[in-house]
C-alpha cells in the first residue's frame, strides 16, 4: 500500500478508511482506486468489522478526479479508458454494497466523484463550511460512473440542476436535497454525532443490518406488485429463523442485552 489511503479497525469493529492525498486535495487517481478496492474487499471479508467511517485528511474531502489521471486518459485509446472507468465503477459498487453500515465524514469541499463516494455511503454528515459541486460538464465530460449513485441519492430533479449548471452548493442545500443527513457546526460536533450513530448501530443485529441493506437495494424504485410482495414475505420468513433474530427476540422478552451488544460492551 502507498500513502494515498489509510485504514484502521478499533476494538469495537469500527473501521476508519481515510483518503490521504491532502497535497492533491484527495483527488482520486488509479492508485487510490486500486487501494480503496483492496481495502473495502478486505473489510467485506472480515467478519469482525461492524461498520465503516470514510473520511479524508487535510482541508478537503475530495476534489474529484485527479487531473493528471484525466489527462492521461485523454491521450489513451477508448479500451484503456473503458477499463479505467470499469475499475472505478466496481469500486463504487463495492462501497455501495458493503454488508456493514457506512458513514461518510465530510469536511471541506467535495466535488465530482467525491459526491459519488458520499452517495454510496449509508449515512453522511458534513461540517457547515463544506461545499459541493459536480463540475464534469464544465470540462466537457459527464458524471457517468458516479451518476447512478448521485441520482439515487438526491433525485433526478436536483441532478438535472447540478449536473447541468455545475454551480457550487452549500451544506444546507446538500442537507435539503438528501446528500447528507446531518450538518455539524465543526469537526468536534461532527464526531459526536458519528459516535451517537455508532452507539445506535451497535445495538442492532449485524445479520439484520446486512439484510436491511440488501432489502433497500432490492425494493428501491420497484413497483409494489405480486413479485415484491412475495420477495419481502420470503425475506422476513427466512430471517425469523436466523439465530440472531431468535436471540434478539429472546433478549427483548428477558429484558437483557443481546450477545452482540454484550460483545461490544466488553471491549468498550
Amino acid at each position: 500500500m502507498s500513502d494515498t489511503t489509510q485504514y484502521s479497525i478499533d476494538q469495537r469493529g469500527v473501521a476508519t478508511v481515510t483518503l490521504n492525498r491532502p497535497e492533491r486535495c484527495n483527488a482520486v487517481d488509479e492508485i487510490m482506486v486500486a487501494e480503496l478496492t483492496a481495502i473495502l474487499t478486505a473489510l467485506r471479508l472480515n467478519s469482525e468489522v461492524r461498520m465503516l467511517i470514510l473520511e479524508a485528511s487535510g482541508n478537503c474531502f475530495c476534489s474529484g478526479t485527479d487531473l493528471a489521471w484525466m489527462k492521461r486518459g485523454s491521450l489513451s485509446d477508448p479500451n484503456h479508458n473503458f477499463e479505467d472507468a470499469l475499475r472505478f465503477a466496481r469500486l463504487l459498487r463495492t462501497l455501495d454494497r458493503l454488508p456493514i453500515p457506512t458513514i461518510a465524514r465530510v469536511h471541506g469541499p467535495a466535488l465530482g466523484v467525491g459526491l459519488g463516494i458520499i452517495s454510496c455511503c449509508d449515512l453522511a454528515i458534513c461540517t457547515e463550511d463544506a461545499w459541493f459541486s459536480i463540475p464534469e460538464t464544465r470540462l466537457g465530460l459527464i458524471p457517468a460512473v458516479v451518476g447512478p449513485y448521485i441520482i439515487s441519492r438526491i433525485g433526478s430533479s436536483a441532478a438535472r440542476r447540478y449536473f447541468l449548471t455545475t454551480e457550487k452548493f452549500t451544506s444546507s442545500t446538500a442537507h435539503k436535497i438528501g446528500l447528507v443527513h446531518e450538518i455539524a457546526a465543526d469537526v468536534l460536533s461532527m464526531d459526536v454525532q458519528i459516535q451517537n450513530w455508532i452507539s445506535d448501530i451497535c445495538q442492532n443485529s449485524p445479520h439484520a443490518l446486512a439484510a436491511a441493506k440488501r432489502l433497500i437495494t432490492s425494493v428501491d424504485h420497484r413497483p409494489i406488485d405480486d413479485a415484491m410482495i412475495s420477495d419481502t414475505a420470503h425475506r422476513i420468513a427466512h430471517i425469523r429463523t436466523h439465530e440472531e433474530a431468535q436471540e434478539g427476540v429472546n433478549a427483548y422478552l428477558e429484558q437483557r442485552s443481546p450477545y452482540w451488544v454484550s460483545a461490544i460492551s466488553s471491549v468498550a
